[in-house]
């Protein structure tokens, strides 16, 4: 597909980025950096031949994929790891044109040094807080439960969560390998979440096929679903998605990335668009996928022909599949409307 030689700055286009996980915002830059100063000793998949070649749709792939994200994890040992990775973060979005960072975490997985899930959590939200004001880019935190623990676990987090519920926390989701622990057995935590009017915003229909996506919308009342461009593979669920309005929060680069599809011309961004499910534009985690958000939209600009009318389209179903704000939401769309009125600009090289 050609490049128009003029088109919108797509780094102007208000947007919200929904499917980003803490660890994997990182930039390579940082982790380079905090490993050496922490004496971390980092293979070359995270220095040298980075971004790693990664496929994780087989269990040793998973291992190498979720082993990479630990000795990334671990770096981050000091309150001000946690505030200057927020801070870059919400950098990043603010360059990409984002009015809306919905950030996930499991805060289990630095209970141990912050003094307990609690101080975690709040440790945290603070460092957003901070982020926003230095940014002016919104942040709002999904504490997501890993569905490789038990429920139990999962329903501790849900009652935290609530707890901060309005104070920062917009989301409850379930992330890590979909082969492991149906969604199901995790329906307790997320009732407990959707209690608290936290939006429940599972992993789904990415490793696993349709009947993931279908036991996040039955058992968990998915307002939203991470990933699920395997729902392309069955014409009712889409439907279904598409009538209900669930938003799938779509990461071309992390489906290659992970060999869920083996280019990204197949993955099924524009059959889900025309089918007329929500999408969001996520990036997982550029720390081991590379690309940002802006990369993104131009993938779906330039690899599946996206007008810039069509792109305009993503970027309000992004905001409106958010948990933030109405009134910012307002704000952001009325952005939206601003950039597609605007003339496009020439390209440059």
């Amino acid at each position: 597909m050609e490049t128009p030689t003029t088109a919108r700055r797509l780094d102007r286009l208000p947007k919200a980025h929904l499917h980003l996980h803490f660890t994997g915002s990182m930039r390579h830059g940082t982790l380079v950096e905090l490993a050496e100063e922490r004496g971390v000793h980092l293979p070359q998949a995270l220095v040298k031949e980075w971004p790693p070649k990664l496929r994780a749709t087989d269990e040793r792939g998973w291992f190498r994929f979720q082993r990479l994200y630990d000795i990334a994890r671990s770096v981050l040992r000091r309150p001000e790891d946690i505030h200057r990775l927020l801070l870059e973060a919400a950098e990043d979005e603010r360059d990409a044109g984002s009015g809306w960072l919905e950030i996930q975490v499991d805060p289990s997985g630095y209970a141990s040094l912050f003094d307990g899930l609690t101080a975690t959590l709040e440790l945290i939200l603070d460092a957003a807080r901070v982020a926003e004001r230095e940014t002016g880019v919104a942040i709002g935190l999904m504490v997501a439960a890993n569905r490789t623990r038990h429920p139990l676990d999962a329903r501790a987090l849900a009652r935290l969560a609530a707890q901060y519920s309005g104070r920062g926390v917009v989301s409850f989701g379930l992330n890590n390998d979909e082969r492991r622990g149906r969604a199901r057995e995790f329906e307790a935590a997320f009732r407990i979440a959707k209690r608290a009017g936290l939006l429940s915003t599972p992993h789904g229909g990415e490793l696993n096929g349709p009947r993931s996506v279908l036991e996040c919308l039955d058992e968990l009342d998915a307002d939203r679903i991470g990933h699920g461009v395997r729902a392309v593979e069955d014409p009712y669920l889409l439907e279904r998605i598409a009538t209900q309005e669930v938003t799938l929060e779509v990461c071309p680069t992390s489906n290659v990335g992970l060999g869920v599809f083996e280019e990204l011309e197949r993955v099924p961004l524009r059959r889900l668009y025309q089918a007329g499910a929500p999408i969001a534009l996520g990036t997982d985690d550029p720390l081991l996928f590379g690309p940002r958000l802006v990369e993104q939209y131009r993938i779906a600009r330039e690899v599946f022909g996206f007008t810039d009318t069509e792109l305009a389209d993503l970027a309000r179903m992004s905001i409106r599949g958010a948990g933030a704000p109405d009134s910012l939401k307002k704000q952001m769309l009325s952005g939206v409307d601003d950039w597609l009125a605007a003339e496009p600009e020439l390209l440059e090289g």
